[in-house]
C-alpha cells in the first residue's frame, strides 16, 4: 500500500494531525482496535486554555510546578500560547463546550450572547478548563473523527496493528502492519506519524484501554530512536474501586475541583484534594496503609444536586449502575495508572530523532508535562503538537518540491 503519510492511531492526536494536513495528500490511518477505542474518548474533565494574557504566568507556573520543574520551558510556552487558537479550531469543527448566557448588556458586547464556562481542577490556581459535561474527550474526539471520515484523502483501517517500521538509509519510509486475521502488509509512505497512545495495557489496574501497550516504544528501542523519561508514569488518585479485574472507571479531577472531598475509613479528611495528582495519590496510598484498607472514600454529598447532575451526568449514572448514589453517599476510590509523561523524544515540531518520523500524543515526549502532568493539559498538548507536526510535514514537502 502506498501513501503520502501513514498515521498510527486514531485518537485525538492522530485525527487532528490528519485534519491539519493538506487535502491533496493521501493519508492512511490505522487503529489497533475500533475507531472509538482510544483513550481520547475517555477523557472526562476537560481541556485547558489560556483565558487571557494575565493568566499566562500563573498557567505557566502551575504546569511547571505540577511537573516538578522538569518540564521543557519552551514546550510549555508553545502549548499555552497556542491554546486559544486550538479551542477555536475545535469550535469550528463543531465541538461544543459549556457556555453561559449573559444579560442584555453583556450580550451586546458578545454577539453570540454567550461565553465559555470554566472549571478548576487540582493544582490549578484558577478555573481555566473548558468542558462538555463529563465527557469532554468523547465530544472532541467524536467530532474530529466525524470530520476525518468526510475527507476523501483519508483512509482508515481498523483492527490493524503496527508490527514494524520500514527503514531505508536511516529514514522511516512507512510501517509493516498485521490485520486481525494475521495478514501482513506494508504501508509505504513519505512520512510516518506515531500516535499510538499510552502504556496502560501493561498494568493490572489502569484507566487505559488494555490494547494500548506501548508498541511504538518497542520499535523505537529496536531502531535506536531516542526515548526519554520512560519511568515518568502518572497514577490518577481517584478511580472507582472494584474487586473485578479490568479497566478502572475514572472519577474526574474536576469533581474535586467542584468541591468533592476525600475521607479515610472514619470519614475524616486527610489531604488537600486540589494538590497535584502525584501528591494526592501518595496521600491516599499512605492513608490506605494506615487504615488497612484497599480504598478511601470520595464524598459529593454536600454538593448541590443540580451541579452533580448537570456537570457529571455520566459519572453519576455509572456510579448508580455500580450501586452508589453520588448525591446521597460516599463512593470508594483508589489510584490507578493513568498517563505516561515519557515516551519517544520529539522536538517542538514533533519530529523524532529519525528522519521522516514524527510522534504525537501520549506516545511522544515533548517535555510539556515534566515528571507529572497537570490536569487537563493532555488533550491540549496532543492537539497543539499534532498540528505542529502537520505544519512541519507540509513545509518539508513544499521545500522538497522547489
Amino acid at each position: 500500500m502506498e501513501a503520502d503519510i501513514v498515521i498510527v492511531g486514531t485518537g485525538v492526536a492522530g485525527l487532528f494531525c490528519a485534519l491539519n494536513l493538506p487535502e491533496d495528500l493521501e493519508i492512511v490511518m490505522i487503529s489497533k482496535s475500533d475507531l472509538e477505542s482510544s483513550d481520547s474518548f475517555l477523557a472526562q474533565g476537560g481541556i485547558c486554555v489560556l483565558r487571557d494574557e494575565e493568566d499566562y504566568d500563573s498557567y505557566f507556573e502551575d504546569t511547571m510546578k505540577a511537573g516538578h520543574y522538569e518540564n521543557r520551558k519552551e514546550s510549555v510556552d508553545v502549548m499555552i500560547r497556542s491554546s486559544q487558537e486550538i479551542i477555536w479550531d475545535l469550535v469550528g469543527y463543531g465541538v461544543e463546550f459549556e457556555r453561559q448566557k449573559h444579560g442584555e448588556s453583556e450580550a451586546e458586547k458578545n454577539p453570540e450572547g454567550e461565553s465559555f464556562v470554566y472549571t478548576r481542577e487540582g493544582a490549578h490556581s484558577r478555573p481555566r478548563i473548558l468542558f462538555h459535561e463529563d465527557i469532554t474527550g468523547r465530544e472532541i474526539t467524536s467530532k474530529l473523527l466525524s470530520q476525518a471520515k468526510k475527507r476523501k484523502n483519508i483512509t482508515m483501517h481498523v483492527y490493524t496493528t503496527m508490527t514494524d517500521l520500514l527503514i531505508e538509509n536511516d529514514a522511516c519510509r512507512g510501517i509493516r502492519a498485521a490485520s486481525a486475521s494475521g495478514e501482513q502488509r506494508e504501508i509505504r509512505a513519505a512520512y510516518t506519524v506515531l500516535a499510538s497512545g499510552g502504556i496502560g495495557g501493561r498494568y493490572r489496574h489502569s484507566t487505559n484501554f488494555p490494547h494500548l501497550t506501548g508498541d511504538a516504544l518497542e520499535l523505537s528501542k529496536k531502531y535506536g530512536i531516542r526515548l526519554e523519561h520512560l519511568d515518568y508514569v502518572q497514577f490518577h488518585p481517584t478511580t472507582l474501586y472494584s474487586k473485578k479485574p479490568g479497566r478502572r472507571f475514572l472519577i474526574s479531577e474536576s469533581v474535586r475541583g467542584e468541591g468533592a472531598v476525600l475521607y479515610d475509613k472514619n470519614r475524616n479528611r486527610f489531604v488537600d484534594e486540589l494538590l497535584p495528582r502525584d501528591v494526592v495519590t501518595a496521600a491516599i496510598r499512605k492513608q490506605m496503609e494506615k487504615d488497612g484498607t484497599d480504598h478511601v472514600w470520595l464524598s459529593m454529598e454536600h454538593m448541590d444536586k443540580e451541579i452533580i447532575l448537570k456537570h457529571f451526568p455520566h459519572i453519576y449514572e455509572h456510579c448508580l449502575e455500580e450501586g452508589y448514589d453520588l448525591t446521597k453517599e460516599c463512593i470508594p476510590v483508589v489510584p490507578a495508572q493513568h498517563y505516561f509523561m515519557g515516551g519517544i523524544w520529539v522536538d517542538l515540531d514533533s519530529q523524532t530523532s529519525m528522519q521522516r518520523l514524527f510522534a504525537v500524543g501520549e506516545t511522544s515526549c515533548n517535555g510539556v508535562h515534566g515528571a507529572n502532568r497537570l490536569a487537563s493539559n493532555s488533550l491540549l498538548e496532543s492537539l497543539v503538537f499534532a498540528k505542529r507536526a502537520a505544519g512541519k510535514i507540509a513545509e518539508d514537502r513544499k521545500e522538497a518540491e522547489r
